[in-house]
């Protein structure tokens, strides 16, 4: 018997001696192809602006310039930021709702268990910036006795 069948056979039997037939090697090999077959959820959120071009902040994080899309990890509120040059910055908020195959105990068969991945894209309503305008002379000191006054530098 030459080398390399002799290692094989001692590799495939178990501790009373007796070798691991086709039948044990055929569930082996479903095993470890079901093992990595096993799905996941995938779960993006896509952020768009008007005009496009904006730097996007989600939960105090650059994710990037619109259109941006990136992957999230939970279900719930997100903190949306959107800023751009000569326009308003725009502060939201956007809540995530959970979808069923996600609910407790489903989310074990929907993570772990089927055969396949799930997608949940999320792409939000597309988020529009104002021009920003700069303020006349007279608004600027206006505001600026205003200050004043309620500061208690100077009287009315």
């Amino acid at each position: 018997m030459d080398e390399s069948r002799r290692v094989f056979k001692a590799a495939t039997r178990t501790e009373r001696g007796a070798s691991i037939g086709p039948s044990r090697w055929t569930l082996v090999a479903f095993v470890v192809v079901g093992g990595a077959l096993v799905g996941c959820v995938e779960r993006t959120i896509s952020i768009n602006t008007e005009p496009q071009g904006a730097t996007v902040m989600l939960n105090d994080q650059d994710i990037g310039r619109s259109p941006v899309k990136v992957p999230f990890t939970w279900y719930g509120d997100y903190d949306i930021v959107v800023r751009k040059e000569g326009y308003e910055t725009v502060k939201t908020n956007h809540r995530l709702k959970t979808p069923w195959y996600q609910l407790p105990g489903i989310d074990l068969f929907s993570e772990c268990l089927i055969p396949f991945t799930i997608h949940d894209d999320r792409v939000l309503p597309t988020i529009a910036l104002d021009q920003s305008r700069r303020p006349t002379r007279d608004e600027l000191l206006k505001s600026a006795s205003d200050m004043r006054i309620e500061a208690g530098v100077e009287t009315p």
